[in-house]
């Protein structure tokens, strides 16, 4: 799934919407920008299509990336949404989940703070999207257990985490 990274720009940056643009445009993913500050793509992933928001918030040299896998979670199973977010949170290095209040979307949040120039490599666009990406697609049948399957978070945690054992 890596590209080259000569395919999505220079290696000395670009501003931060372009260089996604690039990045999405190279891996032929459906992409709009909302504005100067603002990109939306689909993202396939292993379990579902992500809808991928990025905001370039100049003022603060902040990319802001938003990953959302589509989940929307019913008022009933909102209390083990919250505690399986705070299980899945601590695993994380970058970046956490979190439930959007408005609309009780699940979705991936990170903040990438960029220096001086303002502006983002070829290797940081890659990364952070493949990790959006691998973030969602590792725990999306966390929520699945708990939506479909009934399980508690702890129980839908551990059977998500199997790793299975060789290829099918």
């Amino acid at each position: 799934m890596r590209i080259v990274r000569e395919d999505i720009g220079n290696d000395d940056g670009t501003a931060p919407v372009e260089m996604l643009a690039s990045l999405f445009e190279a891996r032929e993913w459906p992409f709009a920008h909302a504005s100067d500050e603002e990109i939306s793509a689909e993202l396939k992933g292993a379990w579902t299509t992500y809808q991928f928001q990025a905001i370039w918030r100049r003022e603060d040299r902040v990319l802001q990336l938003l990953c959302l896998p589509e989940l929307r979670i019913p008022e009933e199973k909102r209390a083990h949404v919250y505690e399986a977010l705070a299980l899945i949170n601590e695993q994380l290095w970058v970046g956490h989940f979190d439930l959007w209040s408005n609309g009780s979307v699940v979705l991936y949040r990170h903040g990438l703070m960029l220096g001086e120039d303002g502006l983002l490599r070829p290797g940081q666009a890659q990364m952070v999207v493949e990790a959006a990406i691998e973030e969602c697609d590792r725990f999306y049948p966390v929520f699945q257990f708990i939506l479909w399957g009934d399980k508690t978070p702890a129980e839908a945690l551990a059977a998500a985490m199997v790793d299975a054992l060789g290829e099918a």
